[in-house]
């Protein structure tokens, strides 16, 4: 299976508009398309996460969070974050307080559960909403995260100008993404893995094949990562920088708030 990179026309079928995994479709359709994905999968997400990469998604998101170094005065906004991992590794070490949106209302429901059976009572705000449109004011958080969403998203240009809207000035923006295997050999692998035993695996573990087939498509089309350095770049964000995480499986890009 070859890697494909999305774009506003796509060069092989002269198709414009959006993609639902390899599919085609109808951007008004595709939000509903993805809420569709994540209430088939909030049940057993997190441990498909486990699962899917051998726990090592932990060690990104702890990653991720050293990066962000919170303190008691920040806000934190994690944008598609419905299960709480980023949220509450940010109060563990010492955030101040987090906002938590998500499109998809189950996922939302489970991270609240996940807090309820942590005993985090208070500290976490949770919300519905489209990273497109935040429910939330300019200039009102000081960190913006999201971690496994932007390749979900159907304007992703959109969302990146959201994040920017709602930090503040000097705020930082943070994305931890599947993205583009910078190392051959381990390339061959990935996709073996990712077309033949991932789909199996949502199967027998989740019930769920096909969300699964659309979660390894979606990777396959999402910008690598120097073309999505130069989007955030567009969306005003400055000192924009890319670090991979096993060999670009997965790769975090941040930027400041300017």
């Amino acid at each position: 299976m070859s890697e494909r990179t999305p774009s506003d026309k796509d060069k092989t079928t002269g198709f414009e508009g959006q993609w639902f995994g390899f599919r085609p479709v109808d951007p008004d359709a595709k939000s509903g398309m993805v809420r569709g994905v994540f209430n088939s999968v909030a049940g057993r997400y997190d441990l498909m996460n486990d699962l899917m990469s051998g726990g090592i998604h932990r060690l990104w998101k702890d990653t991720l969070m050293q990066l962000v170094a919170p303190k008691a005065d920040m806000t934190l906004l994690d944008v598609a974050g419905g299960t709480g991992d980023i949220a509450f590794r940010f109060l563990e070490r010492g955030g101040g307080r987090a906002i938590v949106c998500d499109i998809t209302e189950a996922m939302v429901r489970v991270g609240r559960d996940r807090a309820y059976d942590r005993n985090i009572l208070s500290g976490v705000n949770w919300t519905i909403g489209d990273a497109e449109k935040l429910p939330l004011a300019s200039r009102s958080v000081d960190a913006y995260t999201i971690a496994f969403g932007l390749r979900n998203v159907t304007r992703i240009d959109d969302a990146l100008s959201e994040a920017r809207r709602v930090l503040k000035p000097g705020g930082k923006f943070y994305c931890l993404e599947f993205s583009h295997v910078v190392l051959p050999v381990l390339r061959e692998v990935y996709d073996l893995y990712s077309f033949q035993i991932l789909p199996r695996m949502g199967r027998m573990v989740a019930g769920d094949e096909d969300s699964y087939r659309y979660l390894a498509e979606s990777i396959r089309r999402f910008p690598d990562q120097a073309s999505l350095a130069k989007r955030i770049e567009a969306a005003g964000f400055g000192a924009v920088r890319v670090r991979n995480l096993t060999g670009g499986v997965a790769a975090i890009h941040s930027g400041w708030r300017v």
